[in-house]
């Protein structure tokens, strides 16, 4: 991915900016009223599970930047599900660097403090892109992830949290994050891996912790 942060004016007042990528399932920009406008933003991207961004996951996203104060940017798959769950990396990966380019040039961004995310099949897309453009994504939180698609060079050591429900019947602890923290954490990268008592879900108590963890670096 090329997009980088660059030196800007903070263009964007607080609300939800259609970024003009598609001209249908857009990728937005959301500005909360709490965000600090007198320093660089911190800036989460976060990638709807399958079916589409509608979901109850990406709004909760929105209360979390409203809460703790970063912007959030919500592109969406060009298909029911992102590229590389069911194939190779390609149009999904153009938009979202598209996105990002818009986002840069929009509000001033830490480089610090920009982070990939997401839930079931966008967390496992996250865990692919992420790692393999750990030089921009400093950090990569992986919510219910169910692999991580093949393809996905590693770049850069971004640090990575994971959390899976122990109960979860659509992507199997056993099967998913119980093969992916180690296989993270033998390849060298540092991560932080919650499971709680619950199906395929991201509890309120764990995606507060995340963003905390999120936040502190």
């Amino acid at each position: 991915m090329r997009a980088r942060p660059v030196k800007t004016a903070n263009a964007l007042g607080p609300g939800a900016h259609p970024l003009g990528i598609r001209s249908t399932r857009d990728a937005i920009l959301y500005v909360p009223k709490t965000l600090d406008t007198s320093r660089p933003a911190a800036l989460l991207v976060y990638l709807h599970g399958a079916g589409g961004p509608r979901q109850e996951g990406t709004q909760r996203m929105v209360s979390a930047a409203d809460e703790h104060g970063f912007a959030l940017l919500s592109p969406v798959s060009g298909e029911m599900t992102w590229d590389a769950i069911r194939g190779s990396y390609g149009p999904d990966v153009r938009m979202i660097d598209d996105a990002l380019k818009a986002t840069f040039a929009a509000i001033q961004t830490d480089p610090r403090r920009i982070a990939l995310s997401g839930f079931s099949d966008g967390a496992s897309y996250a865990l692919g892109l992420g790692l393999s453009n750990g030089d921009l994504f400093k950090s990569v939180l992986a919510f219910s992830p169910g692999f991580i698609p093949p393809g996905a060079n590693p770049a850069g050591k971004p640090r990575v949290f994971v959390s899976h429900g122990t109960a979860d019947p659509i992507l199997p602890i056993e099967s998913a994050s119980r093969l992916i923290v180690p296989q993270l954490k033998h390849g060298g990268f540092k991560v932080t891996y919650q499971e709680f008592d619950g199906p395929h879900t991201l509890p309120r108590e764990i995606l507060n912790q995340a963003m905390l963890w999120f936040l502190s670096e």
